[in-house]
Formats: C-alpha cells, sequence, structure tokens
C-alpha cells in the first residue's frame, strides 16, 4: 500500500482555509491508498468556550466529511482525519475514516488530554477495524497513545495499520510508537500539528515530527518538527500476520491473561 500523512498548521475556526491548505499539499497525490490528517485539522484545537466547539461541530455529513470526500476522490484513497462530532446533543473529539463514496466508520477520541475534559464527551464507540483495499485498518487519535491497551486491542482484533491524528503537545509520542508498533507488530500512521495555538488561557506548542512506523519499530518517515509536510512511503501489510519476535517469542500467544488482572 501507498500511505502517508499530511503536517498541517492550523487556523483557528478556518475551516475552509485548512481545507484549501490540505487541497494545496495533496495537489500532486494522485495514487495513494490511505492517508491521514491530524486531530482536528479544520477547526483547531484551543477552544474558550463550549459554545464556540459547539459552532465548530458538525455530524458524519457535514463540511468536513463533504472535503474529505472529494480528497477521495481526487488521490483515489481512503482518508482518516479528526473533525468536532456533535451527535445526540453531544460533542465528541472524533476521526472520520472517509472514501470517495461516503463515511465508512467514525471513531470517538477514549482518552481525553487535559481541558478536552470539558469541551469533549469521552468516547463511546469500541475499537474496530475496518478493511480498505484488503488491509485491516484501525483508528486512535492522538493521547490514546498513552494506554497501551489502544493498540493491543487494535492488533488483537487484528489491525494492520493504525491510521493516529493527533495535535500533540508532549515530546513522548513519536518514540513511544516505535514500542507500540514493535510490541503488536503492526504500521502506525501518526498525522501531527505545527506551529503554536494561543487562545484564552492556554497557548499549545505542537510538535510536529508526524512520522510512520513500521511493525519491527523502524521509522519509515519522520517529518520536521517546524514546517507543513507531506510524505508517502510504499508499505506491506501482510508482513504484520507474522507476530514472531523470534523463534520462541509471539507477542500473542505469549501473553499471560490468568496472571495480569488477578490484584485488579
Amino acid at each position: 500500500m501507498r500511505v502517508g500523512y499530511v503536517q498541517l498548521k492550523t487556523v483557528f475556526g478556518e475551516k475552509q482555509k485548512n481545507f484549501d491548505k490540505v487541497s494545496d499539499l495533496l495537489k500532486d497525490v494522485d495514487d495513494a491508498d490511505l492517508i491521514v490528517l491530524p486531530e482536528l485539522f479544520a477547526t483547531g484545537y484551543t477552544f474558550t468556550s463550549i459554545e464556540e466547539v459547539e459552532s465548530l461541530s458538525e455530524n458524519n455529513d457535514g463540511e468536513t466529511s463533504q472535503f474529505l470526500q472529494e480528497i477521495g476522490k481526487k488521490t483515489g484513497a481512503v482518508i482518516v482525519g479528526g473533525f468536532v462530532e456533535k451527535f445526540e446533543n453531544k460533542l465528541y473529539n472524533s476521526a472520520m475514516m472517509v472514501s470517495k463514496n461516503g463515511v465508512i466508520d467514525i471513531y470517538r477520541k477514549l482518552h481525553l488530554f487535559n481541558k478536552e475534559k470539558i469541551w469533549f464527551s469521552p468516547g463511546n464507540t469500541k475499537l474496530k477495524v475496518n478493511s480498505i483495499k484488503g488491509t485491516k485498518v484501525g483508528m486512535m487519535i492522538c493521547f490514546d497513545w498513552s494506554f497501551p491497551e489502544v493498540t493491543r486491542t487494535l492488533s488483537l482484533i487484528g489491525a494492520e495499520i493504525i491510521a493516529h491524528p493527533a495535535n500533540l503537545v508532549l515530546p513522548y509520542c513519536q518514540t513511544a510508537m516505535k514500542t507500540r508498533c514493535f510490541c503488536n507488530k503492526l504500521y502506525a500512521i501518526t498525522a501531527n500539528r505545527i506551529g503554536t495555538e494561543k487562545r484564552g488561557e492556554d497557548t499549545f506548542k505542537f510538535t510536529g515530527r508526524s512520522q510512520i512506523t513500521s511493525f519491527n519499530g523502524d521509522v519509515l518517515s519522520l517529518a520536521p518538527s517546524d514546517r507543513e509536510f507531506v510524505d508517502f512511503v510504499e508499505i506491506f501489510p501482510n508482513k504484520t500476520q507474522n507476530k514472531n519476535i523470534n523463534e520462541y517469542n509471539n507477542v500473542h500467544d505469549d501473553r499471560r491473561e490468568e496472571y495480569y488482572w488477578n490484584n485488579l
């Protein structure tokens, strides 16, 4: 598969400007299979009120899904990108998986970071995988990386690739993803933001360094920390089917669940 990411400097609250940025960054791409965009790529991250969050929210047939469908038509790819979702009067930090034909799936962030706990309801969608051109792809969002249960669960249900939209401000994720991928024998595409967003009492500096990580822990692509960037690599998802580390160790078969939960 040919997979890639868009690393973006988002303009807060300006959806169309951010759509235009993505379109421009992908203007020469016409033969991709999977593209990952950052968390909340079209809205920005640093909210100052619940009313502001709601004003930028949409459902699964809103501006963002329509835009991603157009990108899918142009590139041939399935796109995963973050958005503010409103569903049944609740607001979620979500990611949608979209093809040229429409929305395939939506994932709601399980592990909210910092003031996200004020603005969003915690995710209530189970971790799952979808078949994309014969490859099983799961989704997680940003701070989910801190919980190894997420990547392990996705691995156990068959994920070969994890699409990982992010707005990273901590410096640890990129290194941690090497371990997450090695310990689960899968690929991950982490699409991050750059720049600083200062609004109200909060200032967030995003770390960039979007990354494609291989099933063996190797970094196949690493973006700079301070500029918008697009990159694509060829990967081989079938290689994730072999969960062996060596002749004697297997990351699934060696698990001893009967001892993990006894003391809880």
